[in-house]
């Protein structure tokens, strides 16, 4: 079975996705800062699913490091899966550009340079998927967080460019759109229940997703039905609203 390269896999969602791929029979390359602290993880993979993992430390923002990374991937994955994210502080960026600017390239840059490289290589093998988790934030800009969501919708409209490139490379590209997920990086807010997934539940979406060769997920999916009618509010309303 070939590899799947996980790009940001310290994250809850990230390792769901790695034990889903894992016990479907995929070997796995797992990519993050500070990666060896995913050791421990990689273990449990190793013996208890018996599949291949290699670890392998990437800054996301270290743009002249992405060629010679990719290059030095003995055994070239079969698909590419980008679960690198930061929500940033919205009120921080505001006023502190440096902020705004990371929030920016994390969510957007940084991935699109790595993918860059991987989707000259996919297309030039003619096979391959790559899935990209943007998000629902990125569908119309909010008070709250519109410096994320704008990195996410330039994610999304990357990711929907790179999709009609490479269709006729039969590279897949999947675009992921979660709402709220119980994960480390929000068990501070107060999410509502019916709305919001577990790791292990995207996970699943985006591996039937991808075998399926959908191009566009909502997970969950009612966040689709939320979205549509959150895009036909009429701006002169929505920018009263508190959200």
């Amino acid at each position: 079975m070939s590899y799947v390269l996980i790009v940001g896999a310290k994250s809850d969602i990230a390792k769901a996705i790695a034990r889903e791929y894992a016990q479907h029979g995929y070997d796995l390359y797992l990519v993050a800062r500070k990666v060896n602290e995913l050791e421990a993880f990689a273990k449990d993979i190793i013996l208890r699913m018996q599949k291949k993992v290699k670890l392998i430390e990437l800054n996301i923002l270290n743009y002249q490091n992405h060629q010679s990374f990719y290059e030095e991937l003995k055994d070239k994955p079969l698909g590419v899966i980008t679960a690198v994210g930061y929500l940033g502080n919205q009120g921080k960026a505001q006023y502190n550009f440096n902020e705004a600017k990371i929030i920016m390239e994390t969510n957007y840059m940084g991935i699109v340079s790595l993918l860059n490289i991987i989707a000259n290589d996919f297309e030039n093998r003619k096979k391959g998927f790559i899935v990209g988790i943007s998000s629902v934030a990125g569908d119309r800009g909010r008070k709250s967080n519109y410096i994320y969501g704008s990195a996410k919708a330039a994610f999304t409209a990357y990711l929907s460019g790179l999709r009609n490139r490479l269709y006729d490379s039969r590279v897949q590209v999947l675009t992921v759109k979660p709402g709220f997920v119980a994960t480390k990086m929000t068990e501070n807010l107060a999410l509502p229940k019916r709305l919001t997934a577990f790791p292990e539940e995207v996970a699943k979406d985006i591996y039937n997703a991808q075998q399926k060769g959908k191009s566009v997920i909502y997970t969950k999916k009612v966040w689709k039905w939320v979205m549509l009618i959150i895009n036909m509010i009429p701006e002169f309303k929505f920018k009263k609203m508190k959200i």
